[in-house]
């Protein structure tokens, strides 16, 4: 008898699927590693056949070949990153690489045009907040001025996990959540498509059908069997945003739920049940019917890490880096000896949503070490969760309480100087799986195998995380000098920035 769950989700840098039980054991795990394309600066892309399609086939493949096989499965989920824009031709092939979610600011130029055209507060009264380089509807309008040939080919406009969702089931399917990006063409007072900006941007039938994370999508399809071991007809459900799934991972579904995501990049979900809209903010749909959220995201975490240890400890075996840096930095003091960092490597979203920030080290002297340089990469990050975190208490937004994942979380040292610094606590879940095993959750909601209730016998946490008092002062103190600094260097890096493009 088919009982069991899948799910999978595609990443920034590796995608991982999951096999469980109804009662949320884990059978199998399987994980593919990626890349993420920079093709200029500013710019991000992935393939999504090469990349996205590509992994979830070996991931069902590996996971269905042994012991289990897809006549065990009973429905899977699939989440990835996003939002994303990827254009497909009449018959649903790619004609371009994804343009990735807020990591890829291109078209801050087109920000500026729809703004002008439509107004910015038309478009935030509308849209419950302002465009960003998370916004798709700016990066529609970019395709349409910087690649017309691809353009007057596309028949559909999609996202990462409704195009993996429509090479299972041949549906075009987005969840709500991921829509609410697509602004200003979705309505964030009814969440359902609106004509009221199509003749700036592309009509509704480019658009995927909406639908809520625990509703089915399709079933597989004969093609989709054929290549991934899945059974014909194995309910799809309508799944989520890579960060979305992970918060169902660790139960985070009520209102006052926090999720933050230590990933390539940062990112917090934080429920409601009603809209708190503000700028500086994204106001989305929640994961289930009539709910809201309130998300931000920052550009550079687990990336500014890997960058470090990619370019400064090319000595260290690459098993044995991080866990050697993480060592090294415990033994540096809070406030890593005068150094402070601003983590805005790729841009950064929000709070500040500045695509034109870039990162910054100050106070550097030749005393300090690479040890010094990564723990002030941590902490930075710290503040910008700090900064985050006072955005949405500033909203009346009422948090209450934090479940911190991903795998900034493996090594104690990071939550914890994430705690000194904004004065949280956070629960750090017992299974560290991520957004694969929310996906398979979401997958026997889907087929009415599993309440939402059952959440609490998967989501189970190991410990808390709570601030140490003796750093608080010199926390508080660094915090106030990282908004400083980044106050008084933006015009100094706007202009390295335009400087740059120009010579290119």
């Amino acid at each position: 008898m088919a009982d069991l769950l899948l799910g999978i989700d595609v990443g920034t840098y590796s995608s991982k699927g999951v096999l469980t039980t109804a009662e949320g054991e884990i059978l199998g795990q399987h994980v593919v590693k990626h890349d993420m394309e920079i093709p200029q600066p500013g710019w991000a892309e992935q393939d999504a056949d090469a990349v996205w399609w590509h992994d979830v086939v070996e991931i069902c493949k590996t996971l269905l070949s042994g012991e289990y096989s897809g006549m065990d499965v009973a429905a899977l989920a699939v989440s990835a990153i996003g939002p994303c824009l990827l254009p497909l031709d009449a018959s649903g092939k790619p004609l371009r690489k994804g343009i990735l979610y807020g990591v890829d600011a291109r078209a801050e130029e087109e920000i500026g045009i729809l703004n002008n055209q439509l107004g910015e507060e038309t478009v935030y009264n509308f849209s419950k907040m302002a465009f960003t380089s998370q916004a798709i509807g700016p990066k529609i309008l970019w395709l349409q001025r910087h690649e017309p040939e691809v353009w007057q080919r596309t028949k559909t406009l999609t996202t990462a996990s409704s195009y993996l969702i429509f090479k299972l089931t041949g549906e075009h399917v987005i969840d709500r959540h991921t829509a609410s990006h697509y602004m200003p063409l979705i309505d964030m007072e009814t969440l359902e498509w609106s004509e009221r900006f199509t003749d700036r941007l592309a009509p509704l039938d480019m658009l995927p059908k909406l639908g809520w994370s625990d509703e089915l999508a399709g079933t597989v399809s004969p093609a989709a069997a054929e290549l991934t071991g899945l059974k014909i007809g194995t309910p799809v459900t309508v799944g989520a945003v890579d960060a979305l799934a992970e918060a169902i991972s660790v139960g985070m579904t009520q209102p006052g739920d926090l999720m933050i995501m230590y990933g390539s990049t940062t990112f917090f979900i934080l429920v409601l049940d009603a809209p708190k809209p503000d700028k500086s903010v994204w106001t989305t749909a929640g994961a289930f019917y009539k709910q809201y959220a309130l998300a931000a995201g920052m550009a550079t975490t687990g990336s500014l890490t890997r960058w470090l240890r990619d370019e400064f400890a090319r000595d260290l075996p690459e098993a044995q880096a991080y866990s050697q840096l993480f060592d090294a930095a415990v033994n540096i003091a809070p406030g890593a000896e005068g150094l402070l960092m601003l983590p805005y490597f790729s841009g950064e979203r929000t709070p500040i949503n500045d695509a034109k920030a870039r990162g910054v080290i100050a106070g550097l002297t030749l005393s300090h070490t690479r040890e010094h340089i990564f723990r002030a990469a941590l902490e930075s990050v710290a503040y910008g969760i700090r900064h985050n975190l006072e955005t949405f208490q500033q909203l009346g937004a009422p948090i209450r309480r934090v479940a911190a994942v991903g795998g900034g979380v493996r090594d104690n040292l990071w939550p914890q100087i994430v705690s000194d610094v904004s004065g949280m606590n956070q629960l750090i879940p017992k299974r560290s799986v991520g957004a694969s095993y929310g996906n398979a959750f979401l997958a026997g909601l889907g087929i009415g195998q599993l309440k939402r209730s059952d959440l609490t016998n998967w989501a189970v946490y190991d410990h808390e995380v709570s601030p140490q008092a003796d750093s608080r002062e010199i926390y508080d103190n660094h915090y106030e000098l990282y908004l400083e600094l980044y106050q008084g260097s933006r015009a100094t890096v706007h202009q390295l920035v335009t400087h740059t493009r120009s010579r290119n």
